[in-house]
């Protein structure tokens, strides 16, 4: 540390216990704490800073935002846009859409074939404008990650490819947008002739939009550099994921040849991580992406999750938005990181290279920039600490024509899952001779500025709540895009159009004529959309169809978990093909398709209506064409989820009058369902193949109820099938108390010859283990899902208090289940009925966030979602956050003797 100039002790050690009072920063024991002096020095050089944006596309993941009421939209536009407002984006990256799933869904194409412009389909234009309204400045980028199957006849690099950008261009300016950046095709390598005449073309034209090249790695430099002309039509070098993927980001390097181009480098694409637990990744990349790597813009994939649950990457991006029915939503910690660089800067500001970068000289204690406005007096100094385990001192002295007056501080914590830790201003400091110093914490952000007009916003979400059945969509009444609200494409376009086969009146179309120009590589890619609640058990989807080609329609139900970039999908289809052949089938998540029943009906033709219809209740799935039953079918590998329109192919069919019905079961004769606690959790930055083990804390506390008829349950998928674990109540015996455990898998094939176990499961195929144990209430018990040998799985129930270890129970899949996947659902049941909702047991859980030691150890969450089934209302339910789990209360008496 550089001691504060010695002429003027008592004011700075004054200021600097006054500042530390106020703030909440201790000064450090002198011998304790790491300690960096910065010169931040108007005079020294540093290269043009670009901005910090987020990407929307790359996968629907904007989709539900549109259908959000108001004011929830327009405050969730403001915490992502808003200057001094919440992240304050600087540049928003828009995906050209292509018909083609592109992670999360698919976004649609304007132009379908060749010549039919479109401008109003999709979500991007309503979006970019909404950006541009809230920030005149803010800076626009397109990039696409597919294109419509008759673009260069399936050739992505062609002339026909380009022709396509224009048309989009144009469709831009209609909306009165400008677009500032264009990429060629996301993470798909380059075509150098292509970007030559890209660049020509734009010129030709007259639009000033630079080009970037190629958002995939540092490779296209090296081929710049041996390629002059190539280089000239490169405006900006963009890389993907330039510290690592899915990692904490605490290196991000460049090459020699690449900073050697003279170009401007971009870190184009990063994040890829929760809104909440990749905060520190993110604090990392924005600073360290320019200390390491000299890349003076940086772009969050994606902007936002407005997707819904069931998909890969549905926590991804700033904020969390996945029920436009209830308004619903979710500000993460990845707001406030970026807010501590776009709040504080501009585009076109310079970064001070001197005034960068490691505090104390090690990466292992943070890292700092420290940038320019264009007025040459203010400045911003960023600093992050996410790796530090100590305070530490730092001291500033600001020179070259920089401000000397007063610093604006503000910090997030990091570790702190409270909001009233983020984004939080300090008191003012007034440095001395352009001199001051502060005491930085571990785990923190720290903006020093000396521009103002920050803020932290301040709408709140209503609570989350379940969407209710029935429902219905005839497609006549307008939604907020050409999309019907709440679906959500994952292949294929699907817009609302005039009605064919002469019926009057809007209905919905499949516009994609041709398989598209694919990004991803699924092996099932036809067409389809799903939308809706994933909690949805017994109901009935139906919906009239269309055939305008020779192919078959289908209805989803109980669509599930989702394969990372669409390689699957749990879900039951009943599919009904023009010739009258038709079936109820099974998915998984590798898109293996299983026949549950088939058969053949009077053919439906072409062009003509008929009504389409799938029932499921229980186990029992029942099919309908015209009123009439076609076959029925007996399966319990999914018992909820969400509904969803079909395509078995890229043909261009139509349906209209789309219904969702509760298929209400029988009241029991002498007690009403004491209902159930909906709860999900996810473990981010679960590997692609999936998990070995996972680990699930519950906490049965004392005020719970001590008896039978409580289930405190977490479900678990496998690539192939799902289970439930969890803890009951039982009655004291002998003066202790029981609790009983339960390990069981729904998995057709499932085998087992553990005592503890015998095959079957809640009357259908597959195993359960259930164990009964001494316990003690209050106690945290771990329990365990493990593979122990190929396509076997154990449970163990571990009491963390005593170390007490209960083996639970082994099974054995079929071969090819696969691993457990990152995110579920669970649940606290009243399975037993109860007298009435003012007789319910008490209830008193605590669901912790789920780990795992794979991949070097990762840490999810479990939140409540909400409560469902008979006695909502009336059941003195309460959910509240705890740590990483979440604590739930429910139910009125206890008997606990």
């Amino acid at each position: 540390m550089t001691s504060i100039p010695r002429r003027r002790p008592p004011l700075l050690v004054l200021l600097t216990l006054l500042v530390s009072a106020l703030i909440g920063w201790v000064p450090p024991l002198a011998h304790a704490a790491p300690a960096t002096s910065v010169t931040i020095d108007g005079t020294k050089p540093g290269l043009t800073f670009d901005g910090v944006g987020a990407i929307s596309g790359g996968g629907g993941n904007t989709r539900l935002l549109v259908d959000y009421p108001e004011p929830q939209r327009s405050q969730l536009l403001d915490y992502l846009f808003k200057p001094g407002y919440g992240a304050s984006l600087q540049v928003l990256k828009l995906e050209i859409g292509g018909d083609t799933n592109s992670t999360d869904g698919a976004e649609p194409s304007h132009e379908h074939t060749r010549g039919a412009v479109d401008c109003q389909q999709g979500y991007e234009w309503w979006l970019a404008k909404e950006a541009r309204a809230r920030n005149p400045e803010i800076k626009l980028a397109g990039l696409a990650w597919g294109a419509p199957g008759w673009i260069g006849n399936g050739k992505f690099w062609s002339r026909d490819m380009i022709d396509y950008l224009m048309s989009w261009f144009g469709c831009a300016r209609k909306h009165g947008l400008t677009i500032d950046y264009v990429g060629g095709w996301n993470e798909r390598n380059w075509d150098a002739e292509w970007y030559k005449t890209l660049k020509s073309t734009l010129v030709a034209k007259g639009y000033r939009t630079k080009v970037v090249a190629a958002d995939s790695d540092w490779k296209v430099a090296d081929a710049m550099k041996t390629d002059s002309a190539f280089k000239d039509a490169v405006d900006v070098v963009g890389v993907h994921y330039p510290c690592g993927y899915l990692g904490d980001y605490p290196s991000c390097p460049n090459t020699d040849v690449a900073q050697g181009l003279g170009k401007p480098l971009w870190a184009s694409e990063n994040g890829s991580q929760d809104t909440d637990t990749g905060a520190p990744a993110a604090a990392r990349a924005i600073n360290r992406d320019y200390i390491d790597g000299k890349m003076t813009a940086y772009f969050n994939w994606p902007v936002i999750a407005a997707i819904y649950p069931n998909l890969h990457f549905s926590t991804d991006g700033m904020s969390l938005a996945q029920q436009p029915w209830s308004g619903n939503y979710h500000i993460g910690k990845t707001t406030w990181v970026t807010a501590h660089t776009t709040q504080f800067t501009r585009p076109g500001w310079h970064y001070i290279d001197s005034a960068s970068g490691y505090l104390g000289g090690d990466k292992a204690n943070g890292s700092y920039v420290s940038l320019k406005s264009t007025n040459n007096r203010d400045y911003s100094t960023v600093i992050e600490t996410m790796d530090a385990t100590a305070e530490q001192t730092a001291t500033f002295t600001v020179k070259g024509g920089l401000a000397t007056g007063t610093v604006h501080v503000r910090s997030t914590d990091v570790t702190s899952s409270d909001t009233a830790d983020h984004f939080v201003p300090g008191p003012d400091i007034t440095p001395s001779d352009g001199t001051y110093s502060l005491t930085l914490k571990p785990g923190h952000v720290y903006t020093l500025t000396t521009t103002t007009g920050q803020g932290k916003g301040t709408a709140e979400p209503p609570s989350a709540a379940a969407m209710k059945l029935p429902y219905s969509d005839d497609f006549d009444k307008p939604a907020a895009t050409t999309n019907p609200r709440y679906f959500s494409d994952m292949n294929g376009a699907f817009k609302t159009v005039h009605c064919g086969g002469g019926r009057t009146g809007t209905c919905l179309r499949q516009m994609a004529p041709s398989v598209p120009i694919r990004w991803t590589d699924e092996p099932y890619h036809a067409p389809y959309t799903i939308m809706g609640d994933g909690s949805w058990d017994d109901y009935t989807v139906t919906a009239d169809a269309m055939l305008e080609k020779s192919g078959s329609v289908e209805l989803l139900g109980r669509v599930g978990q989702q394969g990372r970039n669409n390689n699957g999908l749990n879900a039951y289809h009943l599919r009904v093909g023009d010739t009258g052949a038709w079936s109820i089938d099974k998915s998984d998540t590798s898109w293996k398709f299983t026949t549950l029943a088939s058969g053949k009906t009077r053919a439906p033709g072409l062009n003509t209506w008929h009504r389409v219809s799938l029932k499921m209740q229980g186990q029992k799935l029942t099919a309908s064409l015209d009123g009439k039953t076609l076959g029925s079918a007996n399966d319990s590998s999914f018992a909820k989820g969400q509904a969803g329109l079909g395509v078995t192919g890229y043909q261009t069919q139509q349906f209209d009058d789309f219904t969702l019905t509760p298929v209400t079961p029988p009241a029991p004769a002498a007690t009403v369902g004491g209902g159930n606690v909906s709860v999900g959790w996810s473990i981010p930055n679960t590997p692609s193949s999936g998990l070995t083990n996972i680990t699930f804390p519950l906490t049965v506390n004392q005020a719970t109820a001590h008896q039978s008829g409580i289930y405190f349950a977490q479900q678990y998928s496998f690539a192939n099938g799902m289970g439930y674990t969890g803890l009951q109540p039982r009655e004291n015996s002998g003066g202790g108390e029981r609790l009983s455990a339960r390990f069981s898998t729904f998995t057709a094939g499932a085998s087992t010859t553990d005592p503890n176990c015998h095959e079957g499961a809640d009357g259908g195929p597959g195993v359960t283990c259930a164990v009964d144990f001494d316990a003690v209430y209050g106690h945290r018990y771990d329990i365990t899902v493990e593979r122990t040998a190929d396509d076997t799985w154990t449970g163990t129930a571990t009491d963390t208090v005593t170390g007490a270890s209960t083996h639970l129970g082994t099974y054995t899949l079929p071969a090819g289940s696969g691993n457990l996947q990152g995110s579920q659902g669970g649940f606290v049941e009243y399975y037993a009925g109860i007298p009435s909702c003012s007789e319910m047991p008490r209830s008193d859980v605590v669901f912790g966030g789920p780990t795992s030691t794979d991949a070097g150890g990762l840490n999810g969450t479990t939140r409540a979602n909400y409560e469902y089934s008979d006695c909502v209302g009336q059941s003195d339910y309460h959910a509240e956050d705890d740590g990483t789990g979440t604590h739930v209360t429910r139910g009125f008496v206890s008997d606990n003797t």
